[in-house]
């Protein structure tokens, strides 16, 4: 911010109450940091109304009206009375109170009182001094309103006598400017300026007075001052005229008895210079003799006289008398009491104790007696020299009866004078300087302070505006401001006794929030003073500070099957911030987890952060869930923070285990063939189960629940293997039933129950006779029956598009070979099933990878799946009802089949190849080998379109089913 360096303009307007008058404004700006500082003065008349305009202040030092109201411009004065207000929403100043200029300067001029103006956001600093022109609102007075002399009638002319100066406190034309005598023949007044512009009136003596003819004199004294209107002050003067030897006795004449030319004839005195003889002849022929003074007498140089008088008569011898006179010449008051110094000058601390010796002024009288008795008095006195000083009047002692200070008067002058009892008088000047004393500790003003100030203010900023004011002069005015120290401000100083306070250091309210900022003023004086004041400086917040988290990535667990709405996590951020500003709100960032929304999953309440669970977690779906929740503050601008949260789905024992092998159907069952010639430890078949779950939950066991024959079987409780514990004898059934529990590790435990069909036989045709294909078992499983009719539409649908494809083409490729003729070959592969030994029941299938499989008429075999919550699972209600039967056999060097059928897709796909040769041989009614025939040319047919109408036929099952 920079203003132009100065500039001075003269304003002037009249009102028809007051004078003309002008005000002038003097504008000087100095520019330091980011403080401006400018002067502007204006004139202005006393006595003025409150509310009378003194100045446009925006105008002059050109300023918006808008920046005064937005800055809180305001007058700040130092101490005292405020005479002048601002008005903001004119930009002008205007008088706030009377002003007295008499009380305001007294006798000081030019009179002037100063004031600043204060503007905020940023700092401006301007000082104004207002200038009051005096008006003639007072009259001379007179300190007393009678004055008596006492003169004597034999005063010489041209004798002076000192008269008290009337008092104006106006200054200037305003003061006192003449004094006037009312008329006489005896007095003329004589006025003369002294060095400290007062006057010095006198009223000398003209003709000598005369009491026996005029013992009284009474004048009038006037005082006039120059002011419009002029306005003066009188004092009367009471003038008795004092009594004087002037008329001097006759004398005796001599006694002579001799008569004629020998009587008296003359007298004769002695020389001097003051006398003569006077001799009257008077009838009788006496003489009559008289002294006539010829000069006048000096009772100073020639206080006693002696002379000689002497009669000498005519005769012969001539004869003579003498007489001795003596006169003694009597005092008249012809002296006036005359100082022995013009000036006395003397020298007094302040604030010393009443009572304390200031000077003596001494005056001395060469009268004696009465008219050499001089008494003192005060001359031109004020009303506040009487307060303060005391004067002995016989005696001439000055002494101090009142408190004196430095600060508000620096000298005293005032006047003594000497009279006498004749009324003859001399006058003196006292002059009492004061030595100034450091009573005065400095005083700290403020005049503008910024509080509260943002945190990110730039280095430099001003906070503060002060001044610094000691009473004291010298050494005991020079003052030393400092600022407490490890503190992030410093002290500027721009102008005389100014001081702003500045940063100098970053500011962080987050580190600390608010300053108490000492300011102390110590002066030079000994011993020293000091004053200080404390500054609350508080930081106002600035959005610097985004959110913060302890962590980056958060992670929680949640167990799965959960329900909706479940409270997942409470995610909480810090913001160093205040108010507003640290106001955080929570936003779940958009993003897509597994294909889906991320909203789909879970939602964050944006006020406390609770992040909870929209859906309910399945474990073997989804493992975790990683989202990212934004928190972001209320300031301006917003300032946020991304966070991590991983939501660890726990696993719960929700599934129960699922038998892969042997795989239980619904019309057919398993039925393993064990030889008798089986060994101990022989491996029947193997339970192969999967858990989907994870964790414990998925440990399997296995135990043999239910055996024909326990002490035949048994079951390996982690591998599922069953084996032979015993030789196979004779004795033994060869039809044998095992139910096998496999039971998970959870808590609670799921289990899942398996049943195998086991013939102890060595030849197939034993195994036939001990199972009976008389009874015919109508399904009773539903979705058996759809899932294969399923099957067979979705496979003759198939292989009719295939048939019409194929057709097309050679309809296409026949018009287009159009004219030749020939057959095309055919090369047809067949898979031979063939039969080693029928007692032995060993067949070979190339196409089944080397598995045994034989189609018999069992009647017994299911599988149960103990699943609660309703899962699907297959169910037959007696093995004897079941009207199909798979033998395996397993000869001594069997294959190994757990890959092929473990996998979960092949083990189904085998499944339909079962269900559909199934289907068939109840069409067709054949014997065995039809039947396994039947089975591989549709396997074999199947095998292509199976891929791709599986799940087809699935859920048109599923949909039949319901």
């Amino acid at each position: 911010m920079v203003y132009l360096p100065s500039c001075l303009m003269y304003r002037s307007r009249t009102s028809t109450t007051q004078l003309t008058w002008k005000t002038v404004v003097f504008i000087l700006c100095v520019f330091v940091t980011d403080v401006v500082f400018c002067q502007a003065r204006y004139s202005i008349p006393e006595e003025m109304p409150e509310g009378s305009f003194v100045g446009d202040i925006a105008k002059d030092l050109g300023i918006e009206i808008s920046r005064l109201i937005s800055g809180k411009a305001r007058v700040v004065t130092k101490g005292g009375r405020q005479y002048v207000d601002l008005s903001r929403d004119k930009g002008t100043l205007v008088v706030k109170e009377r002003i007295d200029r008499e009380e305001l300067c007294k006798q000081t001029t030019p009179c002037s009182f100063s004031f600043d103006l204060i503007i905020e956001n940023p700092i401006q600093l301007h000082r104004v001094i207002v200038e009051v022109q005096d008006t003639n609102d007072n009259a001379p007075k007179f300190p007393k309103d009678i004055v008596n002399l006492h003169i004597s009638e034999n005063t010489a002319s041209g004798t002076r006598f000192h008269l008290d100066s009337a008092v104006d406190m106006d200054v200037g034309m305003n003061g006192i400017q003449s004094y006037a005598l009312s008329p006489t023949e005896h007095f003329k007044l004589e006025v003369s300026n002294q060095a400290n512009g007062n006057k010095y009136v006198e009223m000398v003596l003209q003709h000598e007075l005369d009491r026996e003819q005029r013992n009284e004199l009474k004048l009038v004294l006037i005082a006039h001052d120059g002011g419009s209107p002029k306005k003066s002050g009188t004092v009367r003067i009471h003038i008795s005229v004092l009594d004087v030897n002037d008329n001097a006795p006759v004398c005796k004449h001599a006694d002579d008895p001799d008569v004629g030319v020998n009587a008296l004839q003359k007298y004769i005195l002695s020389s001097n210079d003051f006398f003569i003889v006077n001799q009257h002849a008077r009838p009788g022929g006496l003489k009559y003799v008289e002294m006539v003074l010829q000069k006048p007498l000096d009772r100073e140089q020639h206080p006693r006289l002696a002379f000689t008088l002497t009669a000498v008569d005519g005769g012969t011898p001539q004869r003579s008398g003498n007489v001795k006179i003596e006169v003694t010449v009597l005092d008249v008051n012809d002296n006036a009491p005359v100082f022995n110094q013009t000036v006395y000058r003397a020298t007094i601390a302040e604030n010393s104790p009443r009572g304390t010796y200031i000077t003596t002024v001494k005056a001395s009288d060469a009268d004696s007696e009465t008219n050499g008795l001089v008494s003192y008095s005060l001359a031109n006195i004020k009303s506040t020299i009487v307060d303060i000083f005391k004067l002995d009047e016989k005696t001439g002692v000055v002494t101090l009866s009142g408190m004196v200070d430095y600060e508000k008067t620096r000298q005293f002058e005032f006047d003594i004078e000497a009279k006498d009892q004749g009324g003859l008088g001399d006058s003196a000047k006292v002059t009492v300087e004061l030595i100034d004393v450091n009573d005065n500790a400095p005083t700290i003003s403020v005049m503008s302070f910024s509080n509260p100030v943002n945190e990110n203010v730039s280095l430099g900023t001003t906070i503060a505006v002060f001044s610094i004011r000691d009473l004291d002069a010298g050494d005991n005015g020079l003052v030393i401001c400092t600022v407490n120290p490890h503190i992030t401000f410093k002290l500027q100083s721009s102008l005389r006794n100014y001081y702003t306070l500045a940063t100098d250091a970053v500011l962080d309210r987050e580190s600390v929030a608010e300053y108490n900022i000492t300011i102390t003023a110590t002066d030079s004086g000994s011993p020293g003073l000091s004053n200080k004041v404390i500054l609350n400086l508080k930081l106002s917040n600035v959005n610097d500070n985004p959110p913060r988290f302890l962590k980056n990535v958060y992670t929680t667990n949640v167990i799965e099957n959960n329900s909706p709405g479940l409270s997942i996590f409470t995610l909480s951020a810090h913001d160093a911030d205040s108010n507003q500003n640290a106001r955080i709100s929570y936003f779940l960032e958009d993003k897509t987890v597994a294909g889906s929304p991320v909203a789909s999953y879970v939602s964050v309440n944006a006020d406390s952060g609770v992040v909870y669970a929209v859906r309910s977690f399945d474990y073997e779906q989804m493992k975790n869930v990683r989202i990212s929740v934004r928190a972001q503050d209320g300031g301006s601008p917003r300032l946020s923070t991304n966070v991590i949260l991983d939501i660890i789905i726990q696993d719960q024992n929700d599934n129960a285990p699922q038998v892969l092998y042997p795989v239980q159907t619904g019309g057919s069952l398993v039925a393993e063939i064990v030889p008798r010639s089986a060994d101990v430890g022989y491996l029947v078949t193997k339970v192969v189960a999967v858990d989907v779950d994870s964790g414990q939950n998925a440990w399997l066991s296995y135990k043999l629940q239910k055996a024909t024959d326990r002490a035949l079987f048994e079951v390996g409780p982690q591998n599922g293997e069953i084996r032979t514990v015993r030789q196979v004898t004779d004795k033994d059934a060869v039809k044998q039933k095992l139910t096998v529990v496999v039971e998970d590790n959870g808590q609670p435990s799921r289990s899942a129950v398996v049943y195998i069909n086991v013939a102890v036989a060595d030849s197939f045709p034993e195994v036939l006779s001990e199972f009976n294909f008389t009874h015919e078992k109508q399904y009773n499983d539903n979705l058996t029956f759809y899932l294969v009719l399923a099957l067979a539409a979705v496979s003759f649908l198939f292989i009719t598009c295939l048939l019409v494809i194929i057709s097309v083409k050679i309809y296409r490729w026949r018009q287009s070979h159009s004219g030749v003729t020939g057959t095309l070959p055919h090369m047809y592969n067949y898979d031979v099933c063939m039969t080693n030994d029928s007692r032995k029941s060993d067949c070979k299938y190339s196409t089944l990878g080397g598995q045994n499989v034989l189609l018999v008429d069992p009647s017994f075999t299911k599988t149960t799946q103990n699943t609660p919550k309703g899962k699907f699972f297959l169910e037959d209600k007696d093995s004897s009802e079941s009207s199909h039967l798979i033998l395996r056999f397993y000869p001594k060097f069997r294959l190994v089949y757990i890959p092929t059928v473990s996998c979960l897709p092949c083990g189904l796909v085998f499944t339909m190849c079962i269900k559909v040769s199934t289907f068939l041989r109840i069409l067709l009614d054949v014997r065995n080998v039809v039947i396994i025939v039947a089975y591989c040319f549709s396997a074999s047919l199947l095998s292509f379109s199976l891929n791709f109408c599986f799940i087809l036929s699935l859920a048109l099952a599923s949909c039949l089913a319901t």
